[in-house]
């Protein structure tokens, strides 16, 4: 074949006329992992509707390589939050988070996971970005499957920009308390007595 047909192959590969081709290791590594992404779902709400719909054959997230749903967090890379987060169910959030092997990727999906959404209530956590680290937050009430492509698409993009090893993450800091404060209505409640 012509080398201009091979020009626009991904990796950086490079094709010789000797039959042999030359690539940087960390971009083999990173094609291997963004091809082949193990997807936990953690959905506890309408979004995880929206989820199963993107694993169906119409949406077909197994053309992104995600289509293993694990339900056991030391088989899985890519953690999919979708729906609410009680503060009761945050620890084992938290939980299914640190088992899950680095390197890994976390996918807040919803308003209700991203920012507390319409629950601005004492018991709902008003984003999970409080205790675990988020890679991409994909938006909507609930979100359309074609978003939640682009938000794995966004995190294929993220592990093509990783190196070898993987570069680490900050230390999480996690949080005692919740660092959100509910607040009370913006107009006062009058009542009329007459």
């Amino acid at each position: 074949m012509p080398a201009a047909f091979f020009k626009d192959v991904p990796m950086g590969l490079e094709f010789n006329s000797d039959n042999y081709v030359t690539t940087q290791l960390r971009k083999v590594v990173n094609w291997a992992r963004r091809s082949s992404l193990w997807p936990l779902p953690f959905a506890t709400a309408c979004c995880g509707i929206e989820l199963m719909a993107t694993a169906s054959s119409r949406f077909d997230i197994a053309r992104f390589g995600a289509e293993a749903f694990r339900f056991s967090p030391r088989q899985s890379d890519l953690l999919v939050v979708a729906g609410r987060v009680s503060i009761k169910m945050m620890p084992v959030l938290q939980r299914v988070y640190e088992q899950m092997a680095e390197p890994k990727w976390v996918i807040s999906m919803g308003a209700c996971a991203s920012t507390g959404g319409v629950f601005d209530t004492y018991a709902v956590v008003q984003g999970i970005d409080q205790f675990i680290p988020v890679d991409v937050y994909v938006p909507g009430c609930p979100p359309r499957p074609e978003t939640l492509l682009e938000g794995v698409m966004a995190i294929q993009r993220i592990i093509d920009q990783d190196g070898l090893p993987p570069s680490g993450r900050r230390p999480m800091n996690l949080a005692v308390q919740p660092t959100h404060r509910p607040q009370s209505q913006p107009v006062p409640l009058t009542v009329s007595t007459s």
